[in-house]
């Protein structure tokens, strides 16, 4: 690759690339050992990556005694572009190194770990005590200067630099410096040193993958809506006209308007009518009830079809379209199951579950039940699912869909899912599954290790100041080498009881805390609205959307002042504008002195940044919805690069305030007027 050419990586420790080979070995460890390699995912799946991200890389490696030693990752992009990076140690007792690099290329990328005895800096700390102690002065001008004179004659060395190091090495030896640390600690042969090592031994890990993503598949904002509601019309007499995917396409600039750049449709497909559920999940549906989307398939068709009250697949596609020119992708449901009335249930009924009495098992969730649904077997025929599936998901690829949200994946065999998406991927690499896996850590951990580019999580029932630092921290440093979260803040099937009882100011903080902690968030419509009346004894809302039309007059909610959609389209502005809030794994907690005060931080180093400047971002949130809160919050201002105790500005990018903070510093949240900070520290560099 040219120097002219962009390179598809960025960071603050790549160094000019040798190429070396490591000696042969019959035991596992080399010469210098380089153990626990990262990313790294358990039970040999590929980390993955989304372009653009800013990946830690690691290894721990020690050697026998005092010498010192030096790491690098060697980087191998999808197109064959090398770079070498020096690792630094963590100082922590550990022996663990590290470096990060911006990885800008999608593809497999190919990296491994480098060790080899530090020859400079072995010297450097032995002549560093030694001189200073007056011991074996002449011994280290000597070795000094046969080192320096060793690095001179390094082929791939400089001229500049050989120059250099030939008149350093003569005054270490003419005795011209009266005091030879002023050469032992000169920074400019450290960094001769740091880019060109000279050693004598040398190590080398084992070659490992690293999948690397589109973009979209770890940087995006969601929005949910029902197209059948979008448009739909009231009659006298009760009855409904529902949307159709023409006018769901007027929402469409609202929704780009507001920052979001994916929609996700629940199922478009058409609804059996046997067992349809009517309002609230009630058994027995009027002649006008529309039924839950989720239960698929009718004499109209099953999954490759839509719903005639929506459209036809040329309507589809022009809302595809429609959406495209916002801006917007379009996100489809992909929900294995089925109506008593879809098309499979007659033409292969050993893909459900028979019961002794000759019925099909329907679908449970205790406590919940869903008479409306049979779910698969995946057992008796997996030849012939796997290829009717791959066949659907191909449909709507080429109807102009990448995304697709999986219902309920955990529910289905893991192994499936691997072959799934192993089998899309492979000729279509940019499209992206979503798992929405409200289940146990294992299994959500083990639908984003097979594949699943992105995850919901437990973030909805995460709502204490406790409960978020422990989950954000983990999503940010345990996972992110396999799991991304979508933080969705609320669904058709959650209404938290913190958004049930904590009203304008609950939706606020919890949309600030899942469009700043996490890269990726989501929206159902609905929550701009503050719906927040729960179907009695449920988490539910009521006269939820699943069961019946919903329309909503939303420009008038924004002229009474009653929509959320100013500060969302406020949030997305903030998410553009900083490229801190782009990333996963950089979020960082602080602390207050109050228990409902969260404190948190995103920093972006200049060397990873495409304008060649920092961005740090720094979240104060009251947790509390009903209460005015005064406390002290403590930021360690090391991670953005700022000695404690120094000065610097914050502004307030919601409210336009500034102040002047340093690592201690007041604040006041009132919960029913201001009850977040999203500061950003300005003039970094």
């Amino acid at each position: 690759m040219s120097d002219s050419q962009p390179h598809p990586w960025r960071s603050a420790a790549a160094i000019p690339v040798r190429e070396l080979v490591a000696a042969d070995s019959d035991t596992l460890t080399g010469r210098i050992p380089l153990l626990d390699p990262t990313p790294h995912v358990p039970g040999g799946f590929t980390p993955k990556a989304f372009c653009g991200e800013v990946v830690p890389f690691g290894a721990t490696s020690f050697r026998e005694g005092h010498d010192r030693i030096g790491v690098h990752l060697r980087l191998r992009a999808p197109l064959g572009d090398v770079s070498l990076h020096r690792l630094t140690a963590a100082e922590d007792g550990f022996d663990r190194w590290h470096a990060s690099v911006a990885l800008l290329e999608e593809g497999t990328w190919h990296f491994r770990f480098e060790a080899f005895a530090d020859d400079f800096l072995t010297w450097q700390h032995a002549a560093h005590v030694k001189i200073a102690a007056g011991v074996d002065v002449d011994l280290m001008r000597e070795s000094g200067a046969l080192l320096l004179l060793r690095a001179a004659k390094q082929e791939d060395r400089p001229s500049g630099e050989r120059k250099a190091l030939r008149a350093a090495a003569r005054a270490l030896r003419s005795h011209d410096v009266s005091d030879p640390l002023t050469i032992v600690d000169d920074p400019e042969l450290a960094a001769f040193f740091a880019s060109r090592p000279l050693f004598s031994l040398f190590s080398v890990s084992d070659e490992l993958p690293l999948r690397v993503e589109r973009e979209r598949a770890g940087v995006g904002a969601w929005y949910e809506f029902f197209p059948r509601s979008e448009g739909a019309r009231v009659h006298k007499d009760g009855s409904i006209t529902s949307g159709t995917f023409r006018t769901a396409a007027a929402r469409l600039p609202a929704v780009g308007a507001m920052g979001f750049d994916v929609l996700y449709l629940p199922p478009i497909h058409p609804i059996g009518a046997t067992n349809r559920k009517g309002p609230n999940n009630t058994l027995v549906a009027g002649a006008h009830d529309p039924g839950s989307p989720w239960a698929i398939g009718a004499a109209a068709g099953g999954h490759d079809t839509v719903h005639p009250d929506l459209g036809t697949l040329a309507d589809f596609r022009a809302f595809v379209r429609s959406a495209r020119a916002e801006g917007i992708e379009v996100a489809l449901d992909l929900a294995l199951q089925a109506s008593p009335d879809h098309p499979w249930v007659h033409e292969h009924p050993e893909w459900f579950t028979q019961l002794p009495d000759g019925s099909i098992a329907y679908a449970e969730n205790p406590p919940k039940k869903y008479q409306d649904i049979y779910p698969i077997n995946f057992d008796n025929d997996p030849v012939g699912i796997r290829a009717e599936v791959l066949r659907i998901v191909r449909h709507w690829i080429a109807q102009g869909v990448r995304i697709f949200r999986v219902d309920n994946p955990h529910t289905k065999p893991l192994q499936f899912w691997e072959w799934l998406i192993r089998e899309v991927t492979r000729t279509d690499p940019d499209v992206i599954f979503l798992a929405e896996a409200f289940t146990r850590p294992a299994p959500l951990h083990g639908l984003a290790k097979v594949g699943f580019q992105q995850s919901y999580t437990y973030f909805t029932w995460r709502n204490t100041k406790e409960q978020l630092e422990e989950f954000l921290s983990g999503l940010a440093h345990d996972t992110a080498d396999f799991l991304r979260p979508n933080l969705f803040v609320n669904t058709p099937d959650i209404l938290t009881e913190y958004l049930q009882h904590g009203g304008r100011a609950a939706y606020t903080v919890r949309a600030a805390i899942a469009a700043t902690a996490a890269p990726t968030y989501g929206v159902y419509a609905g929550f701009e609205l503050f719906e927040n009346v729960a179907r009695p004894g449920s988490e539910e809302n009521i006269d939820n959307e699943k069961y019946e039309y919903k329309p909503r007059d939303w420009g008038a909610a924004e002229q009474a002042g009653d929509s959320l959609a100013p500060f969302l389209t406020r949030l997305n502005e903030i998410r553009r504008a900083h490229p801190a809030l782009r990333q996963l794994r950089n979020l960082f907690i602080h602390w207050s002195d109050d228990d409902a005060i969260l404190v948190y931080s995103k920093h972006l180093d200049a060397s990873y940044s495409s304008d060649d400047t920092s961005d740090t971002i720094i979240v104060v949130a009251n947790l509390d919805p009903h209460s005015v809160r005064e406390t002290t919050v403590h930021l360690d201002t090391r991670v953005w690069g700022v000695d404690p105790g120094t000065p610097f500005t914050v502004v307030d990018l919601v409210t336009g305030a500034e102040w002047t903070w340093t690592d201690h510093n007041y604040v006041r949240l009132d919960a029913f007027h201001t009850p977040v900070h999203i500061l950003w520290i300005k003039g970094a560099r």
